[in-house]
């Protein structure tokens, strides 16, 4: 870990190469809290470089923070995926806790009555339907109806911010886990993401937050995680690391499915599996697909938990090991279909849940027909490169390192 004693705590050591938007604020920026009542939707990611907690850090510097908001997982990620959480007192501050993953998913207008700002610091992975990007999106929605800003506390995407990759999601199948028109991966951070759904009036009713976006300093759009230098904190208990992070959008797609996606094991969505598959026959045949910039290897688990929990599963351990090469959606397609051809009878999908995470009926609707993978994935060419096109004007990082960075308001 790296730490930085002027960013906020007292660390010691090498400053890490980026500097993220909780550090900026504490060191420059504070003046937009300060006076306020302040609510905070954040989680245990939301740390500084020297490893203290945001809310921890604006409290010791005197910031009046009334009430945090916590997404699924909870305020400092205990919680299990899915596992519906009640409100509580956060024990390191003893600052009311709202969830937003039990009952109500969006701060009520009673909860911001006596909030004057509200400010989100929370580790993203880059994917559609990891439920964090619905969290900020409702709390925007809610603090534009409130006439409150809304601060995003930006940090670096580890999926980087060039990918963008599947379809984008069709209105009709808006969730929880697919909020917004955007495709599975989208290539922003969630500052640059809070702009777009910002500037394209995405909010219920068209509506528009006050958003201020304290962006990062020393990302650049190609940068690996590892190139930043910051500590990777597990934004969920089943993305442990970067490289977890990166086949997650691929490997995601397997929950809807009877296979295990490697859940219950030290290794979720880096394995796969189930007990028919017979793992040798399985590697070969996934390798002599040549899948742009990924591998496998045979691989025997036991989950302790989720699918087959207690069973031997065999099958592959999936390796990225050409990033610039790797296409999560496309790999998904491509490991599915193999599935289907090898074990047709085996291969259980649950159509209701596949959808929704793809956000597309229709490519449900090809994945047992006969046209390519290639093909399938040439039906959202389209519709990406006109997100793609979209989404220029709300970038806030170049692919090279920026002369300056300064706080934007949109």
């Amino acid at each position: 870990m790296f730490f930085v004693a002027a960013a906020c705590g007292t660390g010691q050591g090498s400053p890490p190469a980026v500097k993220t938007g909780a550090d900026i604020l504490l060191r420059e920026r504070l003046d937009l809290l300060k006076g306020k009542r302040v609510g905070v939707i954040t989680n245990q990611t939301g740390r500084c470089a020297s490893g203290e907690h945001l809310v921890d850090a604006l409290v010791r510097k005197g910031v009046n923070v009334v009430r945090l908001f916590g997404p699924e997982h909870g305020i400092r990620g205990a919680a299990a995926p899915g596992e519906q959480i009640s409100d509580t007192v956060d024990v390191g501050s003893g600052i009311p806790v709202v969830s937003l993953y039990g009952i109500i998913s969006k701060p009520t207008r009673t909860m911001l009555r006596d909030v004057d700002v509200l400010v989100y610091d929370i580790q993203d992975v880059g994917a559609r339907f990891y439920t964090y990007v619905s969290t900020m999106v409702l709390c925007m929605e809610a603090a534009a109806e409130a006439s409150i800003p809304f601060v995003v506390l930006d940090r670096p995407n580890p999926l980087g911010g060039t990918l963008v990759d599947g379809p984008v999601l069709a209105d009709s199948l808006r969730s929880f886990v697919g909020i917004i028109p955007i495709p599975v991966v989208y290539g922003l951070t969630c500052g640059e993401l809070a702009r777009y759904v910002n500037g394209e009036g995405l909010l219920k009713g068209g509506i528009r937050a006050d958003l201020i976006v304290v962006a990062a300093q020393g990302w650049t759009r190609t940068m690996s995680w590892n190139e930043t230098g910051l500590q990777w904190i597990p934004p969920s208990p089943n993305i442990p690391d970067p490289e977890t992070a990166i086949v997650y959008p691929a490997i995601c797609f397997l929950e809807a499915t009877n296979l295990s996606e490697g859940r219950g094991t030290s290794k979720p969505f880096k394995t796969l599996g189930a007990p028919f598959i017979d793992p040798v026959q399985f590697a070969s045949d996934l390798n002599a697909l040549t899948i742009p910039g990924v591998g496998f290897d045979t691989v025997s688990f036991t989950p302790t938990a989720s699918k087959h929990q207690g069973k031997l599963c065999r099958g592959v351990a999936i390796s990225v090991v050409d990033r610039d090469r790797f296409r999560p959606v496309r790999t998904a397609l491509c490991i599915l279909r193999e599935i289907l051809r090898s074990y047709p009878d085996d291969l259980e999908i649950d159509r209701r849940w596949f959808v929704k995470l793809m956000g597309s009926a229709q490519v449900y609707g090809h994945l047992r027909s006969s046209v390519s993978v290639d093909s399938l994935t040439a039906t959202w060419k389209a519709e990406t490169a006109e997100f793609e096109s979209k989404r220029e004007k709300y970038l806030l990082y170049a692919p090279t390192p920026a002369s300056s960075t300064k706080r934007l308001k949109f």
